[in-house]
């Protein structure tokens, strides 16, 4: 039998089949190792999750959700300035401790090999800060670092203990290192355009480091390029060019776009990287794909040349090597979505949606393959377990949804996915004083009178949204007033 025969028979339509890698494991044809991989990465299981646990605790929208290394522990971070550890198995809170910040938390993780008590957190204060756990469970926080404006992403450097990287509106990329007393600020980012240089910074929203190359690592926020810098080429005393990235991704038809930006980035165990876009789509980049440190192009391409959807499939002037992977589906509008990769060898490509929904690709071919209902509104951060195929998921609702492969049968993708639509409550409606409240309203109330696309709705729903909207600024304020404490928080409007 040819070997091609022979490896027919093992898969089925290409795709490993549990029983017989099962039964190789028995007769020692495959690792525990490799079947370990196979069955987490079995699309099999992704097509059996659902919701196994909601842990409720906080009382403001979930900003960010994450496993500890041995993956029992369960982070989050939310609106109240709550930071929550939870043992997910049981559902239950293992500890829950004011952060300090004075603003929504965005980012809560672990330091690893710290026994899980050394916590770094970043937030809409800008403020980037410790907690370190001691014993009896007791909480001390500490200020490391500031950025002007929002603080939205961290990421820490593989392995380390004590480095970590942020960023901001301010478009700062900081480098921490716990031994020290101040961070290093590494750069600024500015605009790619030589004639842009000289005005207002790129607003970063996320920040990734390669897992396979920690002196790696990319930045994205308000225009279209993803930047790859390379640490090893700072040298502190700003002669070394490292304000200039070492290399840039963009899709080629969003060239010269000025109106999309970059919510979410992510690398893969391939070394490959993931950008979502805001009101466009999620784009798989390899390392060859790269623009280099100049991508200015020679003949820009014009955004109206061609029509988004296609370019976005398959451009046609374009070297098709050069073309990243699409994903589609999905809706990112309303608030700064991360995205991710799923499974032990990042064989899935995992999103939320303004919807409400979590959508998950193929990684190879980019095709739909799940979509699951998990907030009333928006979804915006999904996180996997470290070891096995389970999904933590957070969004504007105040819970946190973890996801197991328990359902009995295997879920079908439904119909006229693009068709539906949520009431928005995301970022867009998030207020910070009665005045600005009243501009909302007026704003919703003109848009809801005087948009064609509004006509023969009934007037029920524009209501639905202006009680949203006045609900929204309640919770805040009561948010702002008193935490789980009782401390009250009166710069919350500052």
């Amino acid at each position: 039998m040819s070997e091609k025969a022979k490896k027919g028979r093992l898969n089925f339509n290409g795709l490993h089949h549990p029983v017989v890698d099962f039964w190789r494991r028995e007769v020692g044809g495959i690792s525990s190792r490799n079947f370990s991989n196979r069955f987490s990465a079995s699309e099999n299981l992704v097509l059996r999750l659902e919701i196994y646990k909601k842990l409720e605790k906080h009382k403001g929208c979930v900003n960010t959700v994450s496993f500890n290394a041995e993956g029992d522990v369960l982070i989050s971070g939310s609106d109240d300035r709550r930071v929550v550890l939870w043992d997910w198995q049981l559902g239950n809170v293992k500890l829950s401790f004011h952060s300090g910040h004075a603003n929504n938390v965005f980012q809560a993780k672990f330091m690893p090999f710290s026994d899980d008590r050394t916590i770094v957190t970043c937030a809409a204060d800008g403020m980037v800060r410790r907690a370190s756990i001691l014993e009896g469970d007791k909480v001390e926080t500490s200020f490391l670092g500031l950025h002007q404006g929002r603080a939205h992403k961290l990421c820490i450097e593989p392995g380390n203990p004590h480095i970590f990287y942020t960023c901001g509106e301010d478009g700062l990329v900081q480098r921490f290192d716990l031994r020290t007393e101040a961070p290093t600020e590494l750069f600024t980012c500015q605009s790619v355009d030589p004639r842009r240089r000289n005005m207002e910074a790129i607003q970063l929203n996320a920040i990734a480091i390669d897992p396979r190359n920690s002196n790696l690592f990319a930045v994205g926020g308000m225009d279209v390029y993803a930047r790859l810098y390379d640490v090893r080429r700072f040298q502190g005393d700003g002669s070394n060019g490292f304000t200039r990235a070492a290399d840039h991704f963009c899709p080629p038809h969003l060239i010269g776009n000025e109106e999309v930006g970059i919510t979410g980035l992510a690398f893969s165990e391939q070394s490959e990287l993931l950008v979502s876009y805001n009101d466009e789509f999620i784009y798989l980049f390899t390392p060859d794909m790269g623009l280099g440190s100049n991508p200015i192009p020679s003949s820009p391409i014009s955004k109206s040349s061609v029509s988004k959807s296609e370019s976005a499939s398959s451009p046609k002037d374009e070297n098709e090597h050069s073309v990243p992977l699409v994903y589609k589906g999905h809706k990112n509008s309303e608030t700064v979505k991360g995205v991710n990769f799923f499974g032990p060898r990042s064989e899935y490509v995992v999103s939320g949606s303004d919807c409400g929904r979590i959508f998950i690709w193929r990684k190879k071919g980019g095709e739909l393959i799940r979509v699951m209902e998990a907030d009333r509104h928006v979804v915006n951060c999904i996180e996997p377990h470290p070891h096995i195929p389970v999904l933590a998921s957070s969004g504007i609702e105040s819970d946190i949804k973890v996801w197991t492969s328990k359902a009995a049968e295997r879920a079908t993708l439904p119909e006229n996915i693009e068709l539906r639509k949520r009431t928005p409550r995301g970022w867009m409606y998030r207020v910070s004083s009665p005045q600005e409240l009243l501009a909302q309203l007026f704003s919703l109330q003109n848009r809801s009178s005087s948009s064609p696309e509004r006509e023969g709705e009934s007037s029920s729903a524009t209501g639905r949204e202006l009680l949203d909207l006045i609900l929204t600024f309640n919770d805040q304020s009561d948010d702002a007033t008193d935490d789980e404490d009782g401390n009250s928080h009166e710069d919350f409007f500052s």
